[in-house]
């Protein structure tokens, strides 16, 4: 309130018509704990110019990941999005375009989320996708959810190498429902292990592929299981560059495709916004949560655009709705669309060509450190590493020298002490060779100091 402009007599005002005593009753409803004592140690008062200032210089703390040699993944990569992206995205009639309720005069919007689908679904293998969820780790908990939807059952397997994040949305939101999260440990995540589990009750198992330590395996063999106890597969993709190169989830079987869609099209951007992608089968399309939109002729013959399934809850019936996600992303969605015509499929697949030849490079780099060992019998552009010394001290003094070196694995399991010298290394198209060689003479130096 300090910057607004309104004195303690407007203030007492507001507070009278909506009928509390003082400001903190607005706050009951929050945990005495999470509240701060005192104000936030700021100036209280400044001009928006001094404002704009502390700002930046705050700001400028930060390391961009295009100013230095950065290897950082984990479920967020840095690739190159082309500048007419950019362009595109921020054109009017697309940066302020809201729910194309009436398709009369949103046949642009609702034309670019057709594509959206079709694109998705291609490079997913399904048949049927929507027209886009918040990020990856929603989408993967909305996935869930469906499943259960579809199977009329509640025992949700999740496998031990699932991103420990989308793990924890997952978690939460099963907890208000009735469904039961059942998480692996970290040595649960073999093809056998997860089909040992599968019993009547089970609705779904959650695995992921290219896994979070970067490991690809082939789930056919486990989606065959699933079926036969009248269960789902749902395969989380948290690097969708990779369906470039790797098997497509929909060939081996999977039920419901995840995905976090933030390499096509959108920059890292400190964590968002970002897009989730979500790929299912035609017979499971009216379980699906989120919009789908569908192609039509109108009353002349023209090919038309329509919203033909909206299962929200402004749309029907709160009891009918597959989901209360309010509004889809949008812009992100058509970033994605727009990068990803630029590429076609033969640059798709070039690209992850390029980036899967470009982390074998530095893999082999890497581990011809004495020292140092790769733990992956496979990857794709992504890769765990074993260090003689603790993974997050080597990250810090990497970001000494300006080398933002990977994601030290005791930051996301940090009560296991077997991640304690192991760090997640992801190898993109933006890597260049002097990249790499600063990463490898670094590194070098600090397991031979």
């Amino acid at each position: 309130m300090r910057y607004l402009p309104l004195g303690p007599s407007d203030r007492a005002e507001m507070l009278a018509k909506i009928g509390v005593d003082h400001i903190d009753d607005l706050f009951q409803d929050v945990p005495e704990g999470a509240l701060l004592k005192q104000p936030v140690d700021l100036p209280r008062h400044a001009s928006e110019m001094d404002v704009e200032r502390q700002m930046t210089a705050f700001a400028d703390k930060n390391i961009p990941a295009g100013s230095v040699p950065f290897f950082c993944g984990a479920g967020a990569y840095r690739h190159y999005v082309p500048s007419t992206v950019d362009y595109m995205i921020q054109r009017g009639e697309f940066l302020t375009a809201y729910t194309p309720y009436q398709p009369e005069i949103s046949q642009g919007t609702l034309q670019t989320l057709f594509e959206f689908q079709t694109q998705v679904a291609q490079i997913t293998g399904m048949e049927v996708s929507n027209a886009s969820m918040y990020d990856g780790s929603t989408a993967c908990g909305e996935a869930v959810l469906m499943a259960r939807r579809a199977s009329r059952k509640k025992r949700a397997i999740l496998s031990g190498t699932l991103h420990p994040q989308y793990v924890e949305v997952v978690k939460c939101v099963t907890k208000f429902t009735d469904d039961l999260a059942v998480v692996n440990p970290l040595d649960m995540f073999s093809v056998d292990a997860l089909i040992d589990q599968i019993d009547d009750e089970t609705s779904c198992v959650v695995v992921q592929n290219p896994d979070f330590f970067g490991n690809i395996q082939d789930y056919s063999k486990l989606a065959d299981a699933l079926h036969a106890r009248k269960a789902l597969l749902i395969v989380v993709v948290t690097e969708v560059v990779s369906l470039g190169a790797v098997r497509s989830p929909g060939s081996m079987g999977a039920d419901i495709v995840v995905c976090e869609g933030q390499s096509i099209g959108n920059g890292l951007s400190f964590g968002g916004p970002y897009v989730g992608l979500l790929a299912t089968r035609q017979k499971y399309v009216r379980t699906m949560p989120g919009r789908v939109c569908g192609e039509t002729v109108d009353a002349d013959g023209k090919r038309g655009y329509v919203l033909t399934l909206s299962t929200r809850e402004q749309h029907i019936r709160r009891e009918k709705a597959t989901s209360n996600i309010c509004t889809n992303a949008g812009l992100c969605t058509l970033a994605f669309t727009i990068h990803m015509t630029l590429l076609g499929e033969k640059g798709f697949r070039h690209l992850a060509r390029l980036n899967h030849a470009k982390a074998v490079m530095l893999a082999d780099k890497l581990e011809a450190i004495d020292g140092i060992e790769v733990l992956n019998d496979s990857f794709f552009n992504e890769f765990t590493l074993a260090l003689p010394m603790d993974a997050a001290e080597a990250i810090e003094r990497l970001a000494d020298v300006e080398v933002i070196g990977g994601v030290p694995l005791s930051r996301l399991y940090p009560h296991d002490p077997a991640m304690k010298n192991r760090m997640l290394v992801a190898v993109t198209e933006t890597v260049t060779d002097n990249d790499m060689d600063r990463l490898v003479q670094e590194l070098k130096e600090l397991v031979n100091a």
